[in-house]
Protein backbone atom coordinates (compact mmCIF):
# COMPACT_ATOMS: atom_id res chain seq x y z
CA UNK A 1 0.00 0.00 0.00
CA UNK A 2 1.24 3.46 -0.61
CA UNK A 3 2.13 5.55 2.05
CA UNK A 4 -0.66 7.68 4.02
CA UNK A 5 -1.35 10.91 4.63
CA UNK A 6 0.88 10.82 7.93
CA UNK A 7 3.78 9.26 5.98
CA UNK A 8 3.46 12.32 3.61
CA UNK A 9 3.93 14.77 6.56
CA UNK A 10 6.58 17.31 6.50
CA UNK A 11 7.43 19.96 8.88
CA UNK A 12 6.56 23.69 6.85
CA UNK A 13 4.89 22.09 4.10
CA UNK A 14 1.46 23.61 4.64
CA UNK A 15 -0.58 26.95 3.37
CA UNK A 16 -1.59 28.94 6.10
CA UNK A 17 -3.74 30.27 4.35
CA UNK A 18 -5.93 27.54 4.09
CA UNK A 19 -6.10 27.29 7.31
CA UNK A 20 -9.33 29.32 9.28
CA UNK A 21 -8.38 31.48 11.56
CA UNK A 22 -9.72 30.78 15.32
CA UNK A 23 -9.94 32.81 18.12
CA UNK A 24 -7.01 32.76 20.81
CA UNK A 25 -9.86 31.51 23.40
CA UNK A 26 -13.03 30.35 22.21
CA UNK A 27 -15.84 31.72 24.20
CA UNK A 28 -18.45 29.15 25.83
CA UNK A 29 -15.79 26.63 26.39
CA UNK A 30 -14.31 26.02 30.08
CA UNK A 31 -10.94 25.81 29.66
CA UNK A 32 -10.40 22.07 30.71
CA UNK A 33 -12.10 21.42 27.14
CA UNK A 34 -9.35 23.22 25.77
CA UNK A 35 -6.28 21.36 23.99
CA UNK A 36 -2.95 22.09 25.69
CA UNK A 37 -1.63 21.71 22.49
CA UNK A 38 -2.67 21.95 18.41
CA UNK A 39 -3.54 17.93 17.57
CA UNK A 40 -0.81 16.69 15.25
CA UNK A 41 -2.68 17.06 11.69
CA UNK A 42 -0.47 16.31 8.68
CA UNK A 43 1.56 18.96 7.21
CA UNK A 44 1.10 18.59 3.26
CA UNK A 45 0.63 20.39 0.03
CA UNK A 46 -3.24 20.84 -0.91
CA UNK A 47 -2.39 18.47 -4.16
CA UNK A 48 -1.32 15.65 -1.98
CA UNK A 49 -4.56 15.71 0.82
CA UNK A 50 -6.73 15.99 -2.87
CA UNK A 51 -4.56 12.61 -4.21
CA UNK A 52 -4.82 10.83 -0.43
CA UNK A 53 -8.61 11.35 -0.62
CA UNK A 54 -8.92 10.34 -4.37
CA UNK A 55 -7.09 7.43 -3.46
CA UNK A 56 -8.40 5.98 -0.63
CA UNK A 57 -11.91 6.76 -2.26
CA UNK A 58 -10.67 4.43 -5.59
CA UNK A 59 -9.66 1.71 -3.09
CA UNK A 60 -12.91 1.16 -1.64
CA UNK A 61 -15.66 -1.31 -2.96
CA UNK A 62 -18.70 0.16 -3.16
CA UNK A 63 -22.00 -0.11 -4.82
CA UNK A 64 -21.30 3.52 -7.26
CA UNK A 65 -18.38 1.39 -8.58
CA UNK A 66 -18.59 -2.32 -8.28
CA UNK A 67 -21.35 -5.28 -8.74
CA UNK A 68 -22.26 -6.53 -4.80
CA UNK A 69 -24.26 -9.60 -5.29
CA UNK A 70 -24.66 -9.72 -2.07
CA UNK A 71 -27.75 -12.06 -1.05
CA UNK A 72 -29.57 -11.63 2.16
CA UNK A 73 -28.83 -7.63 2.43
CA UNK A 74 -29.85 -6.16 -0.36
CA UNK A 75 -26.57 -3.77 -1.15
CA UNK A 76 -28.52 -2.27 -4.38
CA UNK A 77 -28.25 1.10 -5.86
CA UNK A 78 -31.03 3.73 -4.81
CA UNK A 79 -32.11 6.82 -6.68
CA UNK A 80 -29.83 10.29 -5.63
CA UNK A 81 -33.13 12.01 -5.98
CA UNK A 82 -34.27 10.64 -2.40
CA UNK A 83 -31.09 11.70 -0.91
CA UNK A 84 -31.47 15.21 -2.38
CA UNK A 85 -35.19 15.55 -1.40
CA UNK A 86 -34.75 14.03 2.40
CA UNK A 87 -31.86 16.40 2.80
CA UNK A 88 -33.68 19.78 1.98
CA UNK A 89 -33.35 22.24 4.13
CA UNK A 90 -36.46 22.29 6.12
CA UNK A 91 -36.36 18.56 7.19
CA UNK A 92 -32.47 18.99 7.90
CA UNK A 93 -32.93 22.21 10.33
CA UNK A 94 -35.91 21.06 11.74
CA UNK A 95 -35.51 20.24 15.37
CA UNK A 96 -36.86 17.56 16.93
CA UNK A 97 -38.20 19.74 20.29
CA UNK A 98 -39.80 21.86 17.51
CA UNK A 99 -43.52 22.28 17.95
CA UNK A 100 -46.53 20.00 15.94
CA UNK A 101 -47.60 23.73 14.14
CA UNK A 102 -44.26 24.36 12.85
CA UNK A 103 -43.15 20.46 11.90
CA UNK A 104 -47.20 19.80 9.59
CA UNK A 105 -44.84 18.95 6.37
CA UNK A 106 -42.69 16.52 8.17
CA UNK A 107 -45.54 14.81 10.40
CA UNK A 108 -47.97 14.70 6.82
CA UNK A 109 -44.58 12.90 5.08
CA UNK A 110 -44.54 10.57 8.23
CA UNK A 111 -48.53 9.93 8.11
CA UNK A 112 -48.61 9.14 4.45
CA UNK A 113 -45.61 7.07 4.65
CA UNK A 114 -47.36 5.12 7.85
CA UNK A 115 -50.38 4.27 5.52
CA UNK A 116 -48.30 3.37 2.51
CA UNK A 117 -46.58 0.34 4.46
CA UNK A 118 -49.93 -0.38 6.29
CA UNK A 119 -51.22 -1.17 2.14
CA UNK A 120 -48.46 -2.62 1.56
CA UNK A 121 -48.43 -4.97 4.65
CA UNK A 122 -52.16 -5.55 4.44
CA UNK A 123 -52.08 -4.29 7.73
CA UNK A 124 -54.02 -1.14 9.87
CA UNK A 125 -51.20 0.21 12.51
CA UNK A 126 -48.32 0.97 11.91
CA UNK A 127 -45.47 2.49 13.91
CA UNK A 128 -42.71 4.39 12.37
CA UNK A 129 -40.43 4.40 15.43
CA UNK A 130 -38.28 1.53 15.76
CA UNK A 131 -34.64 2.20 14.47
CA UNK A 132 -33.47 -1.18 12.94
CA UNK A 133 -34.69 -3.87 11.29
CA UNK A 134 -33.91 -6.21 14.41
CA UNK A 135 -35.66 -3.53 17.25
CA UNK A 136 -38.49 -3.86 14.88
CA UNK A 137 -38.42 -7.52 15.66
CA UNK A 138 -37.93 -6.74 19.19
CA UNK A 139 -41.56 -4.52 18.79
CA UNK A 140 -43.02 -7.74 16.87
CA UNK A 141 -42.54 -10.01 19.62
CA UNK A 142 -43.02 -7.48 22.50
CA UNK A 143 -46.39 -6.78 21.28
CA UNK A 144 -47.43 -10.37 20.65
CA UNK A 145 -46.56 -10.47 24.57
CA UNK A 146 -47.94 -8.15 25.45
CA UNK A 147 -50.96 -9.08 23.19
CA UNK A 148 -50.94 -12.71 25.74
CA UNK A 149 -50.35 -10.80 29.12
CA UNK A 150 -53.44 -8.73 28.19
CA UNK A 151 -55.65 -11.73 28.03
CA UNK A 152 -54.54 -13.14 31.20
CA UNK A 153 -52.56 -15.80 29.35
CA UNK A 154 -48.93 -15.64 31.01
CA UNK A 155 -47.70 -19.19 29.92
CA UNK A 156 -47.40 -18.25 25.82
CA UNK A 157 -43.69 -18.48 25.99
CA UNK A 158 -42.32 -20.84 23.16
CA UNK A 159 -41.71 -18.31 19.73
CA UNK A 160 -41.09 -21.11 17.18
CA UNK A 161 -38.25 -20.53 14.54
CA UNK A 162 -37.55 -22.31 11.64
CA UNK A 163 -34.01 -23.13 10.85
CA UNK A 164 -34.22 -21.38 7.42
CA UNK A 165 -35.30 -18.00 9.58
CA UNK A 166 -32.16 -15.18 9.82
CA UNK A 167 -30.53 -15.49 12.79
CA UNK A 168 -31.72 -11.98 14.85
CA UNK A 169 -34.79 -14.17 14.83
CA UNK A 170 -34.42 -16.55 17.50
CA UNK A 171 -32.18 -13.51 19.48
CA UNK A 172 -34.92 -11.14 19.23
CA UNK A 173 -37.83 -13.73 20.85
CA UNK A 174 -34.53 -14.50 23.52
CA UNK A 175 -34.41 -10.99 24.29
CA UNK A 176 -38.37 -10.56 25.04
CA UNK A 177 -38.11 -13.31 27.57
CA UNK A 178 -39.28 -16.40 25.18
CA UNK A 179 -37.91 -19.82 24.60
CA UNK A 180 -37.17 -20.88 21.49
CA UNK A 181 -37.82 -23.58 19.62
CA UNK A 182 -36.42 -24.53 16.12
CA UNK A 183 -38.49 -26.01 13.50
CA UNK A 184 -37.11 -27.54 10.32
CA UNK A 185 -37.61 -27.27 7.10
CA UNK A 186 -37.82 -30.23 4.32
CA UNK A 187 -35.48 -30.90 1.63
CA UNK A 188 -37.49 -28.29 -0.60
CA UNK A 189 -36.80 -25.65 1.56
CA UNK A 190 -40.32 -25.53 3.01
CA UNK A 191 -41.13 -25.34 6.93
CA UNK A 192 -41.96 -29.47 7.62
CA UNK A 193 -45.82 -29.08 8.44
CA UNK A 194 -45.64 -32.37 10.45
CA UNK A 195 -42.63 -31.10 13.11
CA UNK A 196 -44.75 -27.76 13.36
CA UNK A 197 -47.65 -29.54 14.30
CA UNK A 198 -45.92 -31.48 17.45
CA UNK A 199 -44.58 -28.51 18.53
CA UNK A 200 -47.38 -26.21 19.05
CA UNK A 201 -49.60 -26.01 22.39
CA UNK A 202 -51.12 -23.59 25.02
CA UNK A 203 -47.44 -22.72 25.26
CA UNK A 204 -46.58 -20.80 22.14
CA UNK A 205 -46.32 -17.38 21.96
CA UNK A 206 -46.44 -17.86 18.14
CA UNK A 207 -43.74 -17.96 15.11
CA UNK A 208 -41.89 -16.38 13.40
CA UNK A 209 -41.11 -16.81 9.51
CA UNK A 210 -38.92 -14.85 7.08
CA UNK A 211 -41.05 -15.19 3.34
CA UNK A 212 -39.33 -15.67 0.64
CA UNK A 213 -37.01 -17.80 3.21
CA UNK A 214 -33.00 -17.37 3.77
CA UNK A 215 -32.86 -20.12 1.41
CA UNK A 216 -34.40 -18.23 -1.27
CA UNK A 217 -37.66 -19.49 -2.12
CA UNK A 218 -41.49 -18.83 -1.02
CA UNK A 219 -42.45 -20.63 1.73
CA UNK A 220 -45.58 -22.48 -0.21
CA UNK A 221 -47.25 -23.48 2.59
CA UNK A 222 -48.07 -20.43 4.61
CA UNK A 223 -51.75 -20.62 4.90
CA UNK A 224 -51.67 -23.72 6.19
CA UNK A 225 -48.95 -22.46 8.71
CA UNK A 226 -51.07 -19.15 9.83
CA UNK A 227 -53.95 -21.58 10.14
CA UNK A 228 -51.88 -24.19 12.42
CA UNK A 229 -50.52 -21.46 14.66
CA UNK A 230 -53.35 -19.55 15.11
CA UNK A 231 -55.43 -22.53 16.12
CA UNK A 232 -53.17 -23.04 18.68
CA UNK A 233 -53.94 -19.80 19.75
CA UNK A 234 -50.18 -18.44 18.56
CA UNK A 235 -49.96 -15.74 16.39
CA UNK A 236 -47.76 -15.26 13.08
CA UNK A 237 -44.57 -12.95 13.02
CA UNK A 238 -43.37 -11.48 9.45
CA UNK A 239 -39.58 -11.12 9.46
CA UNK A 240 -39.43 -8.61 6.31
CA UNK A 241 -36.24 -8.26 5.63
CA UNK A 242 -36.84 -10.24 2.29
CA UNK A 243 -40.13 -8.13 1.46
CA UNK A 244 -38.39 -6.52 -1.69
CA UNK A 245 -39.16 -10.17 -3.61
CA UNK A 246 -42.86 -9.67 -3.16
CA UNK A 247 -43.77 -6.34 -1.67
CA UNK A 248 -46.64 -4.69 -4.20
CA UNK A 249 -47.72 -8.14 -5.01
CA UNK A 250 -49.06 -10.00 -2.17
CA UNK A 251 -49.24 -8.87 1.56
CA UNK A 252 -48.21 -10.68 4.93
CA UNK A 253 -51.40 -9.45 6.50
CA UNK A 254 -53.49 -11.36 3.50
CA UNK A 255 -51.31 -14.27 4.48
CA UNK A 256 -52.23 -14.59 8.10
CA UNK A 257 -49.32 -12.69 9.58
CA UNK A 258 -50.29 -10.31 12.82
CA UNK A 259 -47.00 -8.14 12.48
CA UNK A 260 -44.18 -7.60 10.16
CA UNK A 261 -41.24 -5.51 10.28
CA UNK A 262 -39.97 -3.24 7.41
CA UNK A 263 -36.36 -3.00 6.67
CA UNK A 264 -36.71 0.50 4.76
CA UNK A 265 -33.03 1.06 4.54
CA UNK A 266 -32.49 -1.29 2.29
CA UNK A 267 -35.84 -2.17 0.68
CA UNK A 268 -36.84 1.74 -0.05
CA UNK A 269 -33.94 3.63 -0.73
CA UNK A 270 -31.32 3.53 2.03
CA UNK A 271 -27.96 1.83 1.48
CA UNK A 272 -27.93 -1.05 3.33
CA UNK A 273 -24.43 -2.31 5.14
CA UNK A 274 -22.20 -1.22 7.64
CA UNK A 275 -24.63 -0.57 10.33
CA UNK A 276 -26.95 1.70 9.15
CA UNK A 277 -28.06 4.33 9.41
CA UNK A 278 -31.43 2.37 9.10
CA UNK A 279 -35.14 1.98 10.32
CA UNK A 280 -37.46 -0.73 11.09
CA UNK A 281 -41.13 0.29 10.95
CA UNK A 282 -43.81 -2.02 12.08
CA UNK A 283 -46.96 -3.13 11.19
CA UNK A 284 -49.78 -5.01 13.10
CA UNK A 285 -53.15 -6.72 12.46
CA UNK A 286 -56.36 -4.98 14.34
CA UNK A 287 -55.56 -7.00 17.48
CA UNK A 288 -52.15 -6.09 18.06
CA UNK A 289 -52.79 -1.96 17.34
CA UNK A 290 -53.14 -1.25 21.15
CA UNK A 291 -49.82 -2.22 21.52
CA UNK A 292 -47.85 -0.06 19.09
CA UNK A 293 -44.22 1.57 19.70
CA UNK A 294 -44.62 5.21 20.29
CA UNK A 295 -44.80 7.86 18.97
CA UNK A 296 -47.40 7.16 16.33
CA UNK A 297 -48.43 10.15 13.70
CA UNK A 298 -52.47 10.52 14.05
CA UNK A 299 -54.39 12.67 11.43
CA UNK A 300 -57.60 15.06 12.37
CA UNK A 301 -59.73 17.74 10.74
CA UNK A 302 -59.94 20.74 12.98
CA UNK A 303 -62.93 22.79 13.48
CA UNK A 304 -62.57 24.38 9.46
CA UNK A 305 -61.90 21.15 8.35
CA UNK A 306 -58.14 21.17 7.78
CA UNK A 307 -56.03 18.24 8.21
CA UNK A 308 -53.98 18.40 11.49
CA UNK A 309 -51.32 15.91 12.42
CA UNK A 310 -50.05 15.29 15.75
CA UNK A 311 -47.83 12.68 17.67
CA UNK A 312 -49.96 9.94 19.87
CA UNK A 313 -48.34 9.17 22.88
CA UNK A 314 -49.00 7.47 26.15
CA UNK A 315 -52.27 9.07 27.43
CA UNK A 316 -53.36 7.92 24.39
CA UNK A 317 -52.72 4.70 23.72
CA UNK A 318 -52.29 3.32 27.28
CA UNK A 319 -51.27 -0.60 26.13
CA UNK A 320 -48.59 0.57 23.94
CA UNK A 321 -45.25 -1.34 24.77
CA UNK A 322 -43.57 2.03 24.97
CA UNK A 323 -41.04 4.13 23.38
CA UNK A 324 -37.76 2.48 21.48
CA UNK A 325 -36.29 5.45 20.32
CA UNK A 326 -35.88 9.45 21.53
CA UNK A 327 -37.96 11.25 19.59
CA UNK A 328 -39.61 9.83 16.14
CA UNK A 329 -36.45 7.37 15.05
CA UNK A 330 -34.36 7.85 12.26
CA UNK A 331 -36.87 10.43 10.66
CA UNK A 332 -33.88 10.84 7.84
CA UNK A 333 -34.25 7.29 6.49
CA UNK A 334 -37.75 7.30 6.88
CA UNK A 335 -38.68 10.69 4.93
CA UNK A 336 -36.06 8.65 2.05
CA UNK A 337 -38.43 5.44 1.75
CA UNK A 338 -41.56 8.28 1.64
CA UNK A 339 -39.58 9.49 -1.17
CA UNK A 340 -38.99 6.54 -3.05
CA UNK A 341 -42.43 5.01 -2.35
CA UNK A 342 -44.36 8.21 -3.83
CA UNK A 343 -42.03 8.29 -6.93
CA UNK A 344 -42.40 4.21 -7.71
CA UNK A 345 -46.29 4.00 -6.98
CA UNK A 346 -48.34 1.03 -7.11
CA UNK A 347 -47.67 -0.15 -10.23
CA UNK A 348 -43.83 0.58 -9.79
CA UNK A 349 -43.30 -1.27 -6.43
CA UNK A 350 -44.46 -4.49 -8.74
CA UNK A 351 -41.92 -3.49 -11.20
CA UNK A 352 -39.34 -3.31 -8.56
CA UNK A 353 -40.23 -6.53 -7.42
CA UNK A 354 -40.30 -8.14 -10.91
CA UNK A 355 -37.38 -7.14 -12.00
CA UNK A 356 -35.45 -8.13 -8.60
CA UNK A 357 -37.04 -12.04 -9.13
CA UNK A 358 -36.01 -11.84 -12.95
CA UNK A 359 -32.67 -11.06 -12.18
CA UNK A 360 -32.43 -13.73 -9.61
CA UNK A 361 -33.86 -16.43 -11.56
CA UNK A 362 -32.04 -15.14 -14.81
CA UNK A 363 -28.56 -16.01 -12.97
CA UNK A 364 -29.46 -18.68 -11.05
CA UNK A 365 -30.71 -20.62 -14.48
CA UNK A 366 -27.26 -19.72 -16.51
CA UNK A 367 -25.21 -20.80 -13.82
CA UNK A 368 -26.71 -23.95 -13.49
CA UNK A 369 -26.72 -23.83 -16.70
CA UNK A 370 -22.83 -23.34 -16.69
CA UNK A 371 -22.23 -26.18 -14.00
CA UNK A 372 -22.61 -24.76 -11.14
CA UNK A 373 -25.04 -26.73 -8.77
CA UNK A 374 -28.23 -25.04 -7.20
CA UNK A 375 -29.30 -25.74 -4.13
CA UNK A 376 -33.16 -26.05 -4.71
CA UNK A 377 -33.27 -26.70 -8.25
CA UNK A 378 -36.55 -27.36 -8.07
CA UNK A 379 -37.44 -24.19 -7.07
CA UNK A 380 -38.11 -20.62 -8.75
CA UNK A 381 -35.83 -18.04 -6.84
CA UNK A 382 -37.17 -14.90 -5.68
CA UNK A 383 -34.89 -12.26 -5.20
CA UNK A 384 -31.79 -14.22 -4.59
CA UNK A 385 -30.77 -18.12 -4.64
CA UNK A 386 -28.25 -20.31 -2.97
CA UNK A 387 -25.15 -22.34 -4.99
CA UNK A 388 -23.38 -25.08 -3.18
CA UNK A 389 -19.90 -25.27 -4.23
CA UNK A 390 -19.44 -28.21 -2.13
CA UNK A 391 -18.61 -30.37 -5.32
CA UNK A 392 -16.06 -28.02 -6.47
CA UNK A 393 -14.61 -28.39 -3.36
CA UNK A 394 -14.67 -32.12 -3.11
CA UNK A 395 -13.29 -32.27 -6.99
CA UNK A 396 -10.67 -29.08 -6.38
CA UNK A 397 -9.84 -28.47 -3.21
CA UNK A 398 -11.10 -25.04 -3.02
CA UNK A 399 -14.09 -23.28 -1.23
CA UNK A 400 -16.65 -20.84 -1.37
CA UNK A 401 -14.48 -18.71 0.85
CA UNK A 402 -11.93 -18.89 -2.18
CA UNK A 403 -14.23 -18.36 -4.88
CA UNK A 404 -15.02 -15.54 -3.13
CA UNK A 405 -11.97 -13.74 -2.85
CA UNK A 406 -10.76 -15.19 -6.29
CA UNK A 407 -14.36 -12.67 -7.51
CA UNK A 408 -12.98 -9.60 -5.63
CA UNK A 409 -10.36 -9.43 -8.39
CA UNK A 410 -12.82 -9.40 -11.25
CA UNK A 411 -14.12 -6.29 -9.87
CA UNK A 412 -16.91 -7.93 -8.06
CA UNK A 413 -18.13 -7.70 -4.29
CA UNK A 414 -18.58 -11.58 -2.78
CA UNK A 415 -21.81 -12.60 -2.06
CA UNK A 416 -23.01 -13.83 1.01
CA UNK A 417 -20.66 -16.96 2.30
CA UNK A 418 -21.58 -20.15 4.51
CA UNK A 419 -25.22 -18.28 5.11
CA UNK A 420 -28.05 -19.94 5.75
CA UNK A 421 -25.19 -22.75 7.42
CA UNK A 422 -27.97 -25.64 6.28
CA UNK A 423 -26.32 -25.97 2.78
CA UNK A 424 -22.97 -26.74 2.69
CA UNK A 425 -20.15 -24.42 1.15
CA UNK A 426 -22.99 -21.75 0.24
CA UNK A 427 -22.85 -18.65 -1.37
CA UNK A 428 -26.43 -16.72 -1.22
CA UNK A 429 -26.41 -14.26 -4.25
CA UNK A 430 -28.86 -11.20 -4.88
CA UNK A 431 -28.28 -9.16 -8.34
CA UNK A 432 -30.87 -6.73 -7.00
CA UNK A 433 -33.58 -4.64 -9.73
CA UNK A 434 -30.70 -2.23 -10.32
CA UNK A 435 -28.41 -4.61 -12.41
CA UNK A 436 -28.49 -4.30 -16.00
CA UNK A 437 -28.10 -7.61 -17.98
CA UNK A 438 -25.00 -6.91 -19.01
CA UNK A 439 -23.65 -7.26 -15.07
CA UNK A 440 -25.27 -10.00 -14.62
CA UNK A 441 -23.73 -11.56 -17.75
CA UNK A 442 -20.40 -10.22 -16.62
CA UNK A 443 -20.74 -12.04 -13.01
CA UNK A 444 -21.26 -15.55 -14.70
CA UNK A 445 -18.62 -14.98 -16.97
CA UNK A 446 -16.40 -14.35 -13.64
CA UNK A 447 -17.35 -17.73 -12.22
CA UNK A 448 -16.74 -19.47 -15.23
CA UNK A 449 -13.41 -18.07 -15.30
CA UNK A 450 -12.70 -18.88 -11.41
CA UNK A 451 -13.97 -22.56 -11.91
CA UNK A 452 -11.84 -23.09 -14.99
CA UNK A 453 -9.03 -21.86 -12.71
CA UNK A 454 -10.03 -24.29 -10.03
CA UNK A 455 -9.73 -26.56 -12.41
CA UNK A 456 -6.29 -26.41 -13.70
CA UNK A 457 -4.47 -24.24 -11.03
CA UNK A 458 -6.72 -24.21 -7.98
CA UNK A 459 -3.63 -22.62 -6.12
CA UNK A 460 -4.83 -18.94 -7.83
CA UNK A 461 -7.77 -19.72 -5.67
CA UNK A 462 -6.65 -20.65 -2.54
CA UNK A 463 -4.30 -17.76 -2.32
CA UNK A 464 -6.10 -15.24 -3.53
CA UNK A 465 -7.03 -12.15 -3.89
CA UNK A 466 -2.99 -11.46 -5.19
CA UNK A 467 -3.34 -7.54 -5.89
CA UNK A 468 -6.58 -5.90 -3.66
CA UNK A 469 -4.71 -3.47 -1.29
CA UNK A 470 -5.85 -4.33 2.54
CA UNK A 471 -5.58 -2.51 5.60
CA UNK A 472 -1.76 -2.45 7.22
CA UNK A 473 -0.30 -2.31 3.32
CA UNK A 474 0.61 -5.20 1.12
CA UNK A 475 -2.03 -7.66 -0.66
CA UNK A 476 -3.29 -10.93 0.43
CA UNK A 477 -5.68 -12.43 2.44
CA UNK A 478 -6.23 -11.33 5.62
CA UNK A 479 -7.37 -12.57 8.84
CA UNK A 480 -11.00 -11.89 9.19
CA UNK A 481 -11.55 -12.58 12.35
CA UNK A 482 -8.73 -10.85 13.80
CA UNK A 483 -8.96 -7.92 11.64
CA UNK A 484 -12.51 -7.30 13.29
CA UNK A 485 -11.31 -7.44 16.61
CA UNK A 486 -7.60 -5.83 16.37
CA UNK A 487 -8.38 -3.04 13.77
CA UNK A 488 -5.48 -1.24 12.86
CA UNK A 489 -6.23 2.36 11.29
CA UNK A 490 -2.54 3.14 10.38
CA UNK A 491 -2.82 6.14 13.23
CA UNK A 492 0.14 7.75 14.85
CA UNK A 493 -0.06 9.91 17.71
CA UNK A 494 3.13 11.69 16.99
CA UNK A 495 4.34 13.19 13.69
CA UNK A 496 6.94 15.29 12.95
CA UNK A 497 6.66 18.68 13.05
Amino acid sequence: MTQTIFDASRPGRRNPHHIPEAPATPEGIPERFLRPTPPPLPQVSELQVVRHFTRLSQLNFSVDTQFYPLGSCTMKYNPRACQVLASLPGFLNRHPLASEESGQGVLRCLHELQEMLGEIAGMPGVSLVPMAGAQGEFAGVAMIRAYHRSRGDEARRVMLVPDASHGTNPATAAMCGCTVQEIPTNDQGDVNLDALRQAVGPQTAGLMLTNPSTLGVFERQVAQIAQIIHAAGGLLYYDGANLNAVAGRVRPGDMGFDAVHFNVHKTFATPHGGGGPGAGPVAVSERLVPFLPLPVVKKELDDKGREWFSWMDETQCPESIGRLATFAGNVGVLLRAHIYLRMTGAEGMKRVSGFATLNANYLMARLSAAGFTVAFPGRRATHEFILTLKPEADAFGVSALDFSKRLLEFGIHAPTMYFPSLVPECLLIEPTETETKETLDQFVEAMIAIRREAETNPQRLLTAPHAVPVPGGGVGRLDATRAARKPDLIWKETITQ
